[in-house]
């Protein structure tokens, strides 16, 4: 890399002994060995970031449609077999996944760190896990978080 050789390597040897005596040149062979241990971290927390930032302006491909899911009364008609109702009633909405899907009157839903805001009704909004989600109630107080509206969805917000 540097194309120092050993004659090379024993005179810089010679000279940092000379210079900073015996005594101090362990010392400085350590605070060395930090400081190049410190920047090869830093370097790589430097590079984690910038990968980071380059996945986050990626664009995403289109979500896939979901199934729909087998409607409550046919999953426990009684003209449904016991075995299907039992193998389908885990297809049924629950209070709990409906309570957890948005808090109600928030009407937009934004990625943290995203540029842009969806309605709920939007696809896209089910890639976006819970911690990530940011809820506004109004179009404009997305506006002011610097958000741009879906071009899917076409988020809009009557006068």
């Amino acid at each position: 890399m540097f194309d120092i050789g050993l004659q090379e390597l024993i005179l810089i040897f010679v000279i940092a002994l000379l210079v900073f005596g015996p005594k101090n040149l362990p010392q400085l062979g350590r605070s060395l060995g930090r400081a190049m241990r410190e920047f090869k971290k830093a370097s790589a927390e430097f590079e984690s970031t910038i990968r980071t930032n380059l996945q986050i302006d990626e664009i995403d491909s289109p979500p896939t449609p979901a199934p729909d899911p087998v409607p409550l009364e046919v999953a426990t008609s009684p003209a449904t077999p016991p075995a299907l109702a039992e193998s389908t009633d885990h297809l049924a909405p629950t209070s709990d996944s409906i309570a957890a899907e948005a808090p109600p009157g928030e009407a937009f839903v934004a990625r943290r760190g995203a540029k842009l805001f969806h309605t709920r009704e939007c696809g896209w909004v089910r890639r976006i896990s819970e911690p990530e989600r940011v809820y506004f109630k109004r179009v404009s107080e997305a506006r002011e978080a610097s958000l741009q509206p879906c071009p899917s969805c076409e988020p809009w917000e009557p006068a």
